[in-house]
């Protein structure tokens, strides 16, 4: 993998664009405890990012300050090169930044069609009342969101479900409808929490390879939280380490998988 300045080239060729969001010296505290201390690190265009490291690391803290939820007491986040002031989720979904939870958010009694439909809410311009109405303009803008829904069931393969109530639903295709509701939103930077918790290796081999193609025909940056090493290390560009709230490791997968503090903290096996 080659460095440079404006981005990086992978060992396969891809082109990975510059910093989209950088992470300066971030401090979170809860009381006296810190979940976060002093962590710097980059997300780049294009690229998969993975956030790795045992059980209580703050890997999900984390996530919530990449996506806005948590504000750090020290540091700042910069997003596409300006510091980011403290904001509401809504906000942040229209900066173009859209997620998946750990556990599963989705409206049950809702089906697979309207889930999916509402990651395309911060792209509703109309009003109420032309709602309401639902003609012209609120017509066509219904259209128009229904066929990008339309578009990313059928990418994710789930058309035969697309008007089963979630609730109906098996927790793999859960998982899947939630990827979809957040792909709906068309975002410039998605992330992932632990996408593949609870999946059996199938179920894992089908959410790998559509974020791989998230990745290549959508150009969808990613971010991601991951425990199952072989998943991070087969999809990531690069993969920062977590333990105790510190970063302990930075790099390719490669790089990571050879230091020694990540070995000692996190992979368990021998070292050389």
């Amino acid at each position: 993998m080659l460095d440079q300045a404006d981005g990086y080239v992978t060992a396969d060729g891809r082109q990975i664009g510059p910093v989209v969001m950088e992470m300066q010296n971030i401090t979170l505290r809860f009381g006296g405890v810190e979940a976060i201390k002093d962590i710097s690190f980059d997300i780049r265009e294009g690229e998969v990012r993975a956030i790795i490291g045992p059980n209580g690391a703050g890997k999900s803290s984390m996530l919530n300050v990449i996506s806005g939820f948590y504000v750090p007491q020290e540091g700042q986040v910069l997003y596409k090169g300006a510091p980011r002031p403290a904001m509401k989720p809504f906000e942040v979904a229209r900066q173009g930044i859209a997620r998946t939870f750990q556990n599963i958010a989705l409206f049950e009694g809702m089906s697979v069609l309207d889930n999916v439909m509402t990651g395309r809410l911060t792209h509703m311009k109309t009003g109420m009342f032309s709602q309401a109405l639902w003609k012209g303009r609120a017509e066509a803008e219904e259209t128009e969101n229904r066929e990008v829904a339309e578009k990313i069931i059928d990418f994710l393969e789930i058309q035969a479900i697309r008007k089963t109530p979630v609730a109906r639903l098996p927790y793999g295709l859960k998982k899947r409808v939630e990827l979809a509701r957040a792909l709906a939103a068309e975002p410039n930077l998605l992330l992932l929490d632990e996408p593949m918790a609870g999946m059996n290796v199938e179920e894992k081999e089908d959410m790998s390879r559509f974020i791989l193609s998230m990745n290549d025909e959508f150009g969808t940056t990613i971010a991601l939280i991951e425990h199952d090493m072989g998943v991070v290390m087969d999809l990531s560009d690069r993969v920062v380490v977590m333990d105790y709230g510190k970063k302990i490791g930075d790099g390719t997968p490669d790089e990571v998988r050879n230091n020694q503090d990540v070995i000692d903290a996190y992979l368990g096996v021998s070292h050389d």
